[in-house]
């Protein structure tokens, strides 16, 4: 592994498809280190990423579900271990689910996935952006929230009632950029500017893949979204872009916008604090 210390490092989750795969082709081409957190494997028919993983440019870091802790915290150990810093995290591991699921701690799958994990894995690699030379944290959020009628750490966590994109993802969406939002002047203490960024619609439609879209979503994804080379613009942007000196905005076509019910913004990072103290750190 040649992990220069000229060489910037790249931390991706949900690497290996869609958006976060765009942004992993992106960041190679511009000689980054990759270190990829990825639940399948990459294209086997894509020789440029083939070729990074062979000279350790890319470096993969394999686990089934980062929605259950204990393959989580086996994953954050081996990058911890392997990994001399993180110049910048982008928190881009998500999905829409068809169906009213819960995590194997027994919270909102989305939720799960979406909100607490990207911040359990902030904590953990808070010393590793310390030492990175851009200290950078890009949480991939949703303009879908912009239809969350009501917030609350109950609804978050054991929703009443289920809608396909607007409902659990939505608000998942909308309780991590409040948590980056709320949680960004204590991160800067550290150097650490952290913002999240809508990647704006694209096409992540994959053959045999069970999809959480309503059907007359995935129909207009088809006829008129961008590729994913979009959204992988999107979060690149919002990393090294005009907003690159900010913390805690939230970006939505590379402008700071303002965001719903904010009146939860504490609740939701107590309630990240709680779950990462009492759950996985005391479970470890």
């Amino acid at each position: 592994m040649n992990n220069d210390e000229r060489e910037n490092i790249a931390l991706i989750t949900g690497a290996s498809a869609g958006i976060g795969l765009e942004l992993t082709r992106k960041l190679l081409a511009e000689n980054w280190q990759v270190a990829a957190v990825v639940r399948s494997g990459f294209p086997a028919d894509d020789s440029n990423i083939r070729e990074a993983l062979r000279r350790g440019q890319l470096r993969a870091y394999q686990t089934a579900d980062l929605a259950d802790f204990a393959g989580l915290r086996r994953v954050l150990e081996e990058i911890k271990a392997k990994e001399r810093r993180i110049d910048v995290l982008f928190n881009n591991a998500g999905g829409s689910f068809p169906e009213l699921s819960y995590s194997a701690q027994g919270r909102e799958r989305h939720y799960e996935l979406m909100t607490v994990v990207p911040y359990i894995i902030l904590m953990e690699l808070t010393e590793s952006l310390k030492n990175g030379h851009f200290k950078t944290v890009i949480n991939t959020s949703s303009s879908a929230f912009k239809y969350t009628k009501a917030l609350s750490i109950d609804m978050l966590e054991r929703p009443k009632t289920f809608r396909k994109l607007l409902g659990p993802y939505a608000t998942s969406k909308l309780a991590l950029s409040l948590w980056t939002q709320e949680a960004a002047p204590r991160l800067l203490k550290d150097g650490i500017r952290v913002r999240s960024v809508d990647p704006g619609g694209n096409n992540t439609l994959r053959k045999g893949k069970q999809s959480g879209l309503p059907l007359v979503v995935k129909a207009l994804m088809k006829l008129f979204f961008s590729p994913p080379t979009h959204g992988a613009n999107r979060l690149y942007e919002g990393a090294f872009g005009e907003h690159r000196a900010e913390t805690g905005v939230y970006l939505e076509k590379g402008s700071v916008k303002d965001l719903k019910h904010r009146d939860q913004a504490r609740s939701v990072l107590e309630r990240m604090n709680a779950i990462y103290e009492r759950e996985f750190l005391a479970q470890g």
